[in-house]
């Protein structure tokens, strides 16, 4: 099976797509078909979910947290960030 990165996905600059499952039983990242679906621990109170998410993806991406920005979807599941 051939992993696919992250770093492919996200292009600098350009927006990107991400679909967030909150109170999972473990944090987790999955990439079918090009979308991105990541599974995070925390529940979605007070931005908990979204900067669990910010993390989980910037150490996914290999990238600080501070280069990603939430595009759109503060209190959806459906979250748009872009690569600074």
């Amino acid at each position: 099976m051939t992993e696919i990165r992250l770093q492919d996905l996200a292009v600098p600059g350009t927006p990107f797509a991400v679909r967030v499952t909150p109170r999972a039983s473990r944090e987790k990242i999955e990439v079918q078909g090009g979308a991105i679906r990541i599974h995070v621990t925390c529940v979605p109170e007070d931005g908990k979910a979204n900067r669990a998410v910010t993390e989980v993806l910037a150490k996914a991406l290999g990238v600080a947290k501070s280069r990603l920005t939430l595009v759109r979807g503060a209190t959806s599941r459906d979250k748009t960030f872009r690569l600074d």
